[in-house]
C-alpha cells in the first residue's frame, strides 16, 4: 500500500494492528526474513532502562561524532517531528527515506499487521543497513527482552537506571522490571549498568549469559562536579573532565556509563579523550530541564520530560540546585497510566502553584481527573487549563519576573509547549 505522504503513512500505522503496545518478536523476525536484512557489522550499542536513555544516546552519539565516527541513532518517542527517531550523523532521516522503508515493509509483511512502533523499528533498521555506519546505537523503547529493538544482538548493552514505570507490562516491582530490561543482555558480551542501586535481577542474568557485567560504583565511578569531574574504572581514568552540557547530577552516571561503554568497545571504536570532552561540552537534547526564552513573559521557562516518579526526584532535585527568588509554577498535563501521586509526592515543596491541562492523547488524563489526583497528595492547585496551549497563557498572566515555569509530564506535554514558546519568539 502506498501513501502520499508521511503523515499519511503514520496514521494508516496507528491502525493497522489491534493493540497500539503489543510486546513480542515473532511478527518483526517474520518480517525481517522476508526483508533479507542482515545485521551491521559494526558495533551496536543498545541501551535500555527507565530514565536517561535519551541523554545516553544524546553523549555516545556526540561523542563518537567528534572523535568522526558516523553514527546511526534510534530514538523514541519524538518531541516535535518524527524524523528525529532515525538519525544518520546526527541529522534526521528525510521524509523520503523513511516512506521508501515503510513501502518495503508493507510488502514485506505479508498478511502481519505491525505496530506503529514496529514499523518503526523496522524502518530504522533498513535505513541503517544502506547508511554504513560506524556505530549503531539503538534505544530501547519499552523494557527490553520483548522490544523490538532487541532483535538486533548489541555488542555492548546499557542499562541506565531501574524504577517503577510502565508497570501494567513490565511487572509491578523493581526485580521484575529489571529482568525484563536483562533480557537485551547476550552471552558473553559486555553490560553496563549506569546506577548505584541495581536489582539483583539483572546481575543474575549476567552471570546465567557469562555477559561481563560493568557496575557504576563497583567497576567505575566517577567523583567531583559541575567545576570538574574524574571517572575511573576497567584499568583507565579521565581526570578533569568538564560536567556535560545536559544539566542535573544525574548527568554524570549517564557520561560515565558511556565512558565505560567506550572503554571495552576501545579495540573497534577508539576515541580520544579530547573527543570526550568535546562530546561532553557540546551535547545538546531538547526536553532535559531545557531553558525556553520567552518573548511574551519575563519568567523564567523551563520544559521537561519528566513522567514517572524516579524522573520527578531528578527534576526536583535541579530545581532545588537551581532557586529562583520568585515562585515556581508548574504546567503539567500526564497520562493516565502514569503514576500520578508518586510523580507529585517527589515534587512536594518544589511547586508552589500547580496548572494542569488535558492532552490529545486517548491515553490523557482529563483536567479535573487530574486535579484531584494531585489535590490527594497535597498538590496546591491554582487552575485547571484545557489543554497545554491554554495552560501556558495562563502561566503568562500569572508569572512574574524573578518566577519560574516548569512545563512538564510527558513527552506531549513538552513538544506543545515548545511549539507554543517558539511561536512567540
Amino acid at each position: 500500500m502506498k501513501h502520499a505522504t508521511l503523515a499519511d503513512w503514520l496514521g494508516w500505522q496507528e491502525t493497522l494492528h489491534p493493540k497500539a503496545i503489543d510486546l513480542g518478536l515473532e511478527r518483526l523476525a517474520r518480517t525481517l526474513a522476508r526483508l533479507n536484512w542482515r545485521r551491521p557489522s559494526c558495533p551496536v550499542i543498545t541501551i535500555a532502562g527507565t530514565n536517561g536513555k535519551g541523554s545516553t544516546v544524546a553523549m555516545l552519539a556526540r561523542i563518537l561524532a567528534e572523535q568522526g565516527y558516523r553514527t546511526a541513532t534510534f530514538t523514541s518517542p519524538h518531541l516535535l517531528k518524527y524524523n528525529e527517531r532515525i538519525c544518520i550523523a546526527e541529522q534526521p532521516v528525510s521524509d523520503a527515506s523513511l516512506m521508501a522503508a515503510f513501502e518495503r515493509i508493507d510488502t514485506a509483511r505479508e498478511n502481519e499487521t505491525l505496530t506503529f512502533f514496529e514499523f518503526n523499528t523496522l524502518a530504522a533498521l533498513l535505513i541503517f543497513e544502506t547508511a554504513h555506519p560506524d556505530a549503531v546505537i539503538l534505544e530501547v523503547g519499552m523494557g527490553g527482552r520483548l522490544d523490538a529493538v532487541n532483535l538486533v544482538d548489541a555488542d555492548v548493552a546499557i542499562i541506565t537506571s531501574i524504577a517503577l514505570d510502565h508497570c501494567e507490562w513490565l511487572g509491578n516491582d523493581i526485580e521484575t522490571i529489571g529482568r525484563e530490561k536483562a533480557g537485551v543482555l547476550r552471552a558473553n558480551r559486555p553490560a553496563i549498568y549506569g546506577d548505584r542501586q541495581m536489582p539483583n535481577s539483572i546481575g543474575n542474568i549476567a552471570s546465567s549469559i557469562a555477559a561481563p557485567l560493568f557496575r557504576l560504583g563497583h567497576d567505575f565511578d566517577w567523583v567531583g562536579g559541575s567545576q570538574g569531574w574524574t571517572w575511573r574504572g576497567l584499568g583507565n581514568g579521565h581526570g578533569d573532565l568538564p560536567a556535560p552540557a545536559l544539566q542535573g547530577e544525574i548527568q554524570f552516571n549517564n557520561a560515565a556509563a558511556v565512558i565505560a561503554a567506550l572503554t571495552v568497545l576501545g579495540d573497534r571504536l577508539p576515541v580520544t579523550r579530547e573527543a570526550i570532552e568535546r562530546g561532553l561540552l557540546t551535547v545538546a537534547l531538547d526536553g532535559r530541564f531545557q531553558h525556553v526564552p520567552n518573548a511574551r513573559n519575563s519568567a523564567q521557562w523551563v520544559v521537561d520530560v519528566a513522567h514517572n516518579p524516579a524522573a520527578a526526584q531528578t527534576l526536583a532535585a535541579q530545581l532545588a540546585s537551581t532557586p529562583v527568588s520568585g515562585r515556581t509554577i508548574a504546567v503539567c498535563s500526564i497520562l493516565a497510566d502514569k503514576d500520578v501521586e508518586g510523580i507529585a509526592t517527589a515534587l512536594k515543596g518544589r511547586i508552589d502553584e500547580w496548572i494542569v491541562c488535558g492532552l490529545e492523547s486517548p491515553r490523557a488524563l482529563s483536567p479535573p481527573a487530574l486535579a484531584a489526583r494531585l489535590r490527594a497528595v497535597g498538590a496546591p492547585i491554582a487552575h485547571e487549563a484545557h489543554d497545554v496551549v491554554d495552560a501556558c497563557g495562563v502561566a503568562e498572566r500569572i508569572a512574574r519576573e524573578g518566577d519560574r515555569v516548569i512545563v512538564f509530564g510527558s513527552f506531549l506535554t513538552v513538544a506543545a509547549a515548545i511549539e507554543y514558546l517558539n511561536a512567540a519568539n
